[in-house]
């Protein structure tokens, strides 16, 4: 045998079988994770008045879900993941539930897991196992966003998200209720199973502005979906799925090491994989102007019939230039209509349409 441990032979290159440590063999605390989590679900929907079934199989058995939560806007297929799962197994498992009437909403504890965007899913914090099993509260890390719009102005809240600076364009993304302006509350594990099941919170998928491929699967409020679907204008094309990630060869120039090491615990680690779970805003949308339709007050034909002596009083009035002035767009009184900080109706009327 030779003893030059290069696998370039003669000018052949030669593929070395290696053992290579398990990485993905579960451990007792993780089944004893995935069992406790499975019962909280399960606890949780009873506790509703709703049906649920741990490991229910679906008529023809090709279907199983760990807990299968049934309500007034149908079955939730919830899935406790523990332990690593390829893409393309998350997307087969979603889509023949989905065939059989059944929403998957998978459960992950890694912000690096493969079935993030790949199908409805959420991610919790990384809990002992009697932590989860406790009525502790469990709470929703990711996955979870609420619809955010704001005219980008000199005066608002958040920077803009295309220049650092304002643009006067009107923005809409969807954030983590942490990120919200004024912050909203996380969403607990417990009643999210309910607001699934009743329809409270409603599955998105939200292709990207410029590169539709590139979309955001999330759970949202029904009323932040309805506001989404009315600022749209229309509900958008899906994207294609995704194609199947084309794994590379890679050559290090470095001397194969032909030692046997398997059994070893060397507790060195490094996980190349990229995070897939993001803080940042998802579904961003740009528009030049707020679009009519989502005004509380709808658009009236009017004029400002008013003479320059009044126009130039309602400027100063508003402290805003002359030229800025126009009518409201409900009574057609002279108000700041135009340039930053303006208003598409007076108080009056906007007091009216709350």
């Amino acid at each position: 045998m030779d003893d030059d441990p290069s696998p370039h032979v003669d000018g052949v290159t030669t593929l070395v079988a290696a053992h290579l440590p398990v990485r993905t063999k579960p451990t007792a605390d993780e089944s004893d994770k995935h069992k406790a989590l499975k019962e909280r679900i399960a606890r949780a929907a009873h506790r509703q008045g709703l049906s649920a079934q741990i490991e229910a199989r679906s008529t023809d058995g090709k279907v199983r879900n760990d807990v299968l939560v049934s309500g007034s806007a149908g079955r939730i297929g919830w899935e406790a993941r523990y332990l690593p799962i390829t893409a393309s197994t998350v997307r087969q498992r979603s889509a023949a539930a989905a065939d059989r009437g059944i929403m998957p909403l998978w459960v992950t504890n890694d912000h690096r897991a493969a079935l993030i965007d790949r199908a409805p899913w959420v991610r919790v914090d990384d809990m002992p196992w009697r932590a989860i099993a406790s009525e502790r509260t469990m709470l929703v890390r990711g996955g979870v966003r609420h619809l955010q719009d704001w005219a980008c102005m000199p005066a608002a809240q958040r920077p803009c998200p295309l220049n650092g600076s304002s643009c006067g364009d009107l923005h809409v993304a969807w954030t983590l209720p942490a990120l919200c302006l004024p912050p909203k509350a996380h969403t607990q594990v417990d009643a999210l199973v309910a607001a699934s099941a009743e329809g409270d919170y409603v599955p998105m998928k939200i292709p990207g502005q410029h590169n539709p491929r590139a979309s955001t699967r999330l759970w949202a409020p029904t009323a932040d979906r309805d506001r989404w679907r009315n600022i749209i204008g229309e509900d958008e094309p899906l994207p294609d799925a995704e194609p199947p990630a084309q794994a590379g060869l890679t050559f290090t120039e470095e001397d194969l090491d032909s030692t046997c090491r398997y059994g070893e615990d060397t507790r060195v680690f490094d996980d190349r994989r990229p995070r897939r779970d993001h803080a940042d805003a998802s579904g961003l949308h740009t528009f030049p102007e707020v679009p009519q339709r989502i005004f509380r007050i709808p658009q009236q034909p009017q004029r400002l019939n008013v003479n320059p002596e009044q126009r130039a009083k309602a400027a100063q009035l508003h402290g805003c230039p002359i030229w800025h002035v126009g009518p409201c767009a409900g009574c057609g009184t002279p108000i700041h209509r135009y340039g930053p900080g303006s208003a598409h109706a007076c108080a009056t009327c906007r007091k009216r349409a709350r």
